[in-house]
C-alpha cells in the first residue's frame, strides 16, 4: 500500500494531487525550483525538495534529480501530474528502476502514444510529408507534450519554414524534444475528447466526452462534460474508439483520447494523452469520482468495478490566466493579492494570497468548476461565480471567461475552435463601471468613515484622478456642512475605506474597495490612482519599442544592429515568457537608433528594448 507520494510537478497540478493524498492519509513530497521555493505546492506538502535553478529544463524536466528527490525524501511512489515529465517513458522506467511505484501507465504504453507521430501510425494515420498549396491550411505540432506549445497554423506555403523553426524551438524548450510534424488543419472543428481509466486486470472505463473547443493559441480555456450537441451516436462511437486505443497498448491508469470533430460530423483522431488532463475535474463532477484517488488505487493493483458510475448532470470548467487577452494574450506578472470565488464552485489553484506570479511557468492561476443538473444551469452558475470573484493582482482573463460563458453562440452549443478568432474583439472590449472612480475617491476621502459629524462651512470641491481601462478619469466630491459627502447626481449613502454605497435614481449600489499602493480595486474594476500632476519624465519618444511583458530574450533578428533599416511589423526580437515565445516587431518603418536587448537578457515589462526613428526621406 502506498504511504508517501512525490508529485513530479508544480503549482495547481501538485496542489490538487496533494489534496487527494491528504484525504487518503498519504504523506506528500513536493519538488520545487528556486523560483518556486515559496510556492503554494511547496508550502502545503509534508516535505519539499529543492531542484536548483529556475528554468524547466534544469529543474522539473530533470528526471534524474526528481527520482533522487523521491528516494532521499523516503517516498514510495511518484505521481507525474500533467505536463513536464508526465508522458516521458524513460522517466517512468527510472522511477520503477529506483524501486518506486509509478502512478501512471506502463512505459511501453507511454512510448506508443506519447509521440503524436507514433500514435497516428498506431491508429493507421500518416502525417503529411511534402506540403503543397493544395494541402493548406496545415497545422505544425510538437510530437511530444501538449498545451499548445510547439503548435502553429500555416495558411501560406512561404510561412511553413518559419512555423517549423518556431515550433521546434518552443517544443524543445517546453518538452526537451524538438520533433514536430504536419497534419491537415480542420476549419470550424470541435475539440472533443474521451476520458479513459483502466486497471491491470483488463477493465477499461470510458468516462464520457468532454468538449474543449474554446481555445487560445491552441490551449484550452473552457471545457465541459459531456460534450453538448454531438450528432446522434457519435459520443458512443468516440468512447468505443477510445477504449480500443487504450486496449491496443495495454493501457493502465488515467488517459485521454482526443478527436477533432469536423462540421460534417466526421471525427478525426488527434492523439492519446497518457496522463491526467487539466480538465479532469469536469469528468469527476459528472461521474462523482476522484480520478487521482482512482489512479492511486489502480497503481496499488486494485481492480475497477465492471462498469463506471452513472453520469449525472453537467459540469463546466474555466481556466483563469494571468494574461491580457486584448493584447495578444500577453502574460502578466506581479503579486496576486487575493483570489476567492463564491461557495458552491470548485477552485483548484497553485497560488495563495500574496504569492508572486513569475515569468518561468504557465500563466494559469486557477481552474473554476461548476456542476449542475443541466448545462444551462452549470453555465449560469460558473459565469455568476466568476463575475463575483475577488481577483486582486495582475490583469487576468476573468472578463473574457464571463462573457464567453454568456455568449449566445456558446450557450447554444454552436462553438468551435475558431470561437476566439471570430469574437475576441467583442469579448475584450472594456466595459468598466463608470461609478468605480467616484467610489475609489470617496473611500479615501478624509473622514469618510465618520459620517454624521458637523461642519460649519462647506468645503471646497476635491479632485481625484484614476486610470481605468486605458483612460484617465477625473472625479469630484465635497464635504457637506453635516459632515457627509456629496457628488453631482449621486447620493452618498455610506463611505468607508473598504465599502462605499451610492444611490443613483433611487437605486443603491454597493462598492467593495481594496487598495494596494496606488492600485485600487472597486468590485471587479481595477484602477490606478494617478498623481495630481503627471510626471513629464515618464514619456518615451515615438518609435520606442517597449517590452509588453517580462521575459527572457531568446533571439535577436540576424544582423540587427544600430543603424539598420527596418520595416513596420518586421520581427526584431523574440521573448520567452511563461513557456511561450512572443515575437516583438518594429513599431514603424525607419532606422534602428537604439538596441537595449541581447540574447539571454532578463527583461522587465515596459523596459525600453529598442528605438526606431523615421528615416529623413520618409518624413
Amino acid at each position: 500500500m502506498i504511504t508517501s507520494v512525490l508529485v513530479a510537478n508544480r503549482g495547481e497540478i501538485a496542489s490538487r494531487i496533494f489534496r487527494t493524498c491528504g484525504e487518503l492519509g498519504i504523506r506528500t513530497v513536493a519538488v520545487h525550483s528556486d523560483a518556486d521555493e515559496n510556492a503554494l505546492h511547496a508550502r502545503v506538502a509534508d516535505t519539499a525538495v529543492r531542484l536548483p535553478g529556475a528554468a524547466p529544463a534544469e529543474t522539473y524536466l530533470r528526471a534524474d534529480l526528481v527520482v533522487k528527490a523521491a528516494v532521499s525524501a523516503g517516498a514510495d511512489a511518484v505521481h507525474p501530474g500533467y505536463g513536464f515529465l508526465s508522458e516521458n517513458a524513460d522517466f517512468a522506467r527510472a522511477v520503477v528502476d529506483a524501486g518506486l511505484v509509478w502512478i501512471g501507465p506502463p512505459p511501453e504504453a507511454i512510448e506508443a502514444m506519447a509521440s503524436k507521430t507514433r500514435a497516428k501510425e498506431l491508429m493507421g494515420i500518416e502525417p503529411l510529408g511534402d506540403v503543397s498549396e493544395s494541402d493548406l491550411p496545415v497545422l505544425v505540432k510538437a510530437a511530444a507534450g501538449g498545451g499548445g506549445r510547439g503548435m502553429r497554423i500555416v495558411r501560406r506555403l512561404e510561412e511553413l519554414g518559419a512555423a517549423l523553426e518556431g515550433a521546434r524551438a518552443e517544443a524543445a524548450s517546453a518538452f526537451g524534444d524538438g520533433e514536430v510534424f504536419v497534419e491537415p488543419y480542420v476549419e470550424g472543428g470541435r475539440h472533443v475528447e474521451v476520458q479513459v481509466l483502466a486497471d491491470a486486470h483488463g477493465t477499461v472505463w470510458a468516462l464520457g466526452t468532454r468538449d474543449c473547443s474554446l481555445q487560445r493559441r491552441h490551449q484550452k480555456v473552457i471545457e465541459e462534460a459531456p460534450a453538448p450537441g454531438l450528432p446522434e451516436g457519435l459520443a458512443e462511437e468516440l468512447c468505443a474508439l477510445a477504449v480500443r486505443a487504450a486496449r491496443a497498448v495495454s493501457y493502465v491508469g488515467a488517459g485521454t483520447v482526443e478527436f477533432l470533430v469536423a462540421p460534417d460530423g466526421r471525427a478525426h483522431f488527434l492523439e492519446m494523452n497518457t496522463r491526467l488532463q487539466v480538465e479532469h475535474p469536469v469528468t469527476e463532477a459528472v461521474f462523482g469520482i476522484d480520478l487521482v484517488a482512482e489512479q492511486i488505487r489502480v497503481a496499488e493493483g486494485h481492480a475497477l468495478e465492471e462498469r463506471p458510475p452513472r453520469a449525472r448532470g453537467h459540469a463546466v470548467e474555466a481556466r483563469l490566466y494571468a494574461e491580457d487577452p486584448a493584447s495578444e494574450w500577453a502574460p502578466q506578472t506581479g503579486t496576486l493579492h487575493r483570489l476567492t470565488v463564491p461557495d458552491g464552485v470548485r477552485l483548484d489553484t497553485g497560488y495563495g494570497d500574496g504569492d508572486e506570479i513569475g515569468v518561468h511557468y504557465d500563466p494559469m492561476l486557477a481552474k473554476a468548476v461548476a456542476h449542475a443538473p443541466t448545462r444551462a444551469e452549470a453555465l449560469r452558475k460558473l459565469a455568476g461565480a466568476l463575475d463575483r470573484a475577488t481577483i486582486h493582482g495582475p490583469t487576468t482573463n476573468r472578463d473574457l471567461l464571463v462573457r464567453s460563458l454568456r455568449h449566445e453562440e456558446f450557450t447554444a452549443g454552436r462553438m468551435d475552435t475558431g470561437f476566439y478568432d471570430r469574437h475576441l474583439t467583442a469579448l475584450t472590449t472594456p466595459t468598466p463601471d463608470p461609478l468605480a472612480p467616484l467610489a475609489a475617491a470617496l473611500s479615501e476621502a478624509p473622514g469618510a468613515s465618520r459620517f454624521g459629524g458637523f461642519r460649519n462651512l462647506p468645503s471646497q470641491p476635491q479632485t481625484k484622478r484614476y486610470a481605468m481601462a486605458g483612460e484617465e478619469h477625473e472625479v469630484h466630491y465635497r464635504h457637506t456642512r453635516a459632515g457627509g459627502l456629496e457628488a453631482d447626481g449621486v447620493r452618498v449613502v455610506h463611505a468607508a475605506a473598504d465599502l462605499v454605497v451610492l444611490e443613483v435614481d433611487g437605486v443603491q449600489r454597493k462598492f467593495e474597495v481594496a487598495r494596494y499602493g496606488d492600485q485600487v480595486y472597486v468590485n471587479a474594476t481595477s484602477l490606478k490612482a494617478l498623481p495630481r500632476f503627471p510626471d513629464p519624465t515618464a514619456q518615451h519618444a515615438p518609435g520606442s519599442l517597449l517590452a509588453p511583458m517580462p521575459g527572457t530574450v531568446v533571439k535577436v533578428a540576424e544582423g540587427l544592429a544600430v543603424g539598420a533599416a527596418v520595416k513596420a511589423g518586421e520581427p526584431l526580437l523574440w521573448l520567452e515568457a511563461m513557456k511561450m515565445q512572443h515575437r516583438i516587431t518594429a513599431p514603424l518603418t525607419g532606422t534602428l537608433t537604439a538596441l537595449n536587448a541581447a540574447v539571454g537578457q532578463q527583461i522587465e515589462v515596459n523596459a525600453l528594448l529598442a528605438v526606431v526613428e523615421v528615416s529623413q526621406e520618409d518624413k
